[in-house]
């Protein structure tokens, strides 16, 4: 029967099948962890990239042991309409969110760049190098299994000029943390993860001045910007060898579930949960981004927009409810107002308890600058009377940028 078993990697010899390794791939030169170790130059590669120990596999079965199950969309029931009391406590996070936070941003960082690889090779009419993809994907569900808010965090790290392959992270990102606020399993999580990433491949098929255009478009080059979808279909149906539940978020993303979305007009009984998914969370990033048309909204002002978008019959309204849990009320990025008359920007979000996150002082009650934020965890106070939170302010008008404040070594 097939085992595995940890050595060490002086214990390695040619022949073997590793299945894991105890450091991450992006610090490797290796494409995947499961391989067969063919000469004595691999080995001293890994002990290269400080590799101590491998687990292996232990009987003849390694050459079955690459091939893996394809994975089948999950039979998700719709959930009733939950209040804040009633919502499921959702897996609680197995590592600390400052813990995780530099793995998810060197993933962040990684995706980013794979998903320009992507659209570059589809500009210029070559595959989509799938085992890049599955890889960061892989990575991206290990960390969201591991805390579901690290890498969340990052998705406001948000550049005006890459809009196209940041949103693609963002909504990649957001859509595995609702997946695994719903208890998605594995392989779930990867299908969406991966048909997320790649939704918008198409706008590599629409010419750059109706992309990039200032402004809104005209009837004539909404039509063709709305080309983008069938579009991403046909380069990945082509391209990739992906199954159906794969090209679910490009084909569903900009349905709506009264059926007044494109290019279809589906309704709700013919849409996947995972194009339902892929709306709430691809609106979400697109409108609180700053784009050549519109200036960026606030995340709770979104958040607001969302849920009358569901309230009006566009957007499933359960899933905006459980995705408002996944950012919190207070998403990581907000300039609050405290009721002593301080500032703060939340810097992490606690899901039992969403009006109470860990905020940065960054300003007194006298509207001066702090020269060294103090970190404050509204759960955890000793100090009366207590802080909380009284205002959301426009970061612009408070004279704050949240990320000179969050995650510097990212921005």
């Amino acid at each position: 029967m097939a085992m595995n078993k940890q050595i060490g990697i002086d214990e390695l010899k040619p022949g073997m099948q590793v299945e894991r390794l105890d450091r991450s791939w992006l610090d490797t030169p290796f494409f995947r962890h499961k391989m067969r170790i063919t000469s004595t130059a691999q080995i001293a590669q890994l002990k290269a990239c400080g590799v101590r120990t491998v687990v292996v596999r232990t009987d003849g079965e390694a050459a079955e042991a690459g091939k893996t199950e394809p994975f089948s969309e999950p039979d998700i029931p719709t959930d009733p309409v939950l209040t804040e009391e009633e919502a499921p406590a959702s897996v609680p996070p197995v590592v600390p969110f400052d813990e995780e936070l530099p793995d998810a941003r060197q993933i962040y960082h990684a995706a980013k760049t794979i998903v320009q690889n992507a659209m570059h090779d589809t500009r210029l009419g070559r595959a989509i190098n799938m085992e890049e993809v599955n890889r960061v994907i892989s990575d991206m569900t290990d960390s969201v299994l591991r805390n579901p808010d690290a890498l969340t965090s990052l998705t406001r790290l948000k550049q005006f000029d890459e809009y196209t392959f940041f949103h693609s992270v963002n909504t990649s990102i957001l859509a595995m943390s609702l997946g695994r606020h719903r208890e998605f399993d594995r392989g779930a999580l990867h299908q969406i993860g991966v048909g997320t990433l790649l939704h918008d491949i198409g706008k590599t098929k629409i010419p750059s001045e109706i992309l990039n255009k200032p402004g809104r478009f005209e009837p004539h080059e909404m039509e063709i910007m709305k080309q983008h979808v069938l579009r991403g279909v046909e380069v990945l149906t082509t391209t990739t060898g992906l199954g159906d539940v794969y090209l679910r978020p490009a084909l569903e993303h900009h349905e709506r579930v009264d059926g007044t979305g494109y290019p279809h007009r589906r309704v709700r009984n013919e849409l996947s949960q995972f194009g339902l998914m892929a709306a709430v969370v691809d609106i979400y990033d697109a409108i609180t981004s700053d784009r050549c048309y519109h200036k960026g909204r606030a995340a709770h002002e979104a958040l607001q927009f969302l849920y009358r978008l569901g309230l009006e019959g566009h957007l499933d309204v359960t899933l905006v409810q459980q995705f408002i849990h996944v950012v919190g009320v207070y998403p990581v990025g907000s300039v609050v107002e405290l009721n002593t008359g301080e500032t703060g920007v939340v810097k992490e979000i606690h899901h039992h308890v969403p009006l109470t996150p860990v905020v940065l002082l960054v300003k007194t009650a006298g509207n001066t600058f702090l020269s060294n934020p103090r970190e404050l965890d509204l759960v955890a106070q000793i100090e009366t009377p207590h802080r909380k939170i009284t205002a959301i302010l426009d970061p612009k008008q408070a004279g704050i940028d949240p990320i000179d404040y969050l995650d510097k070594k990212a921005a």
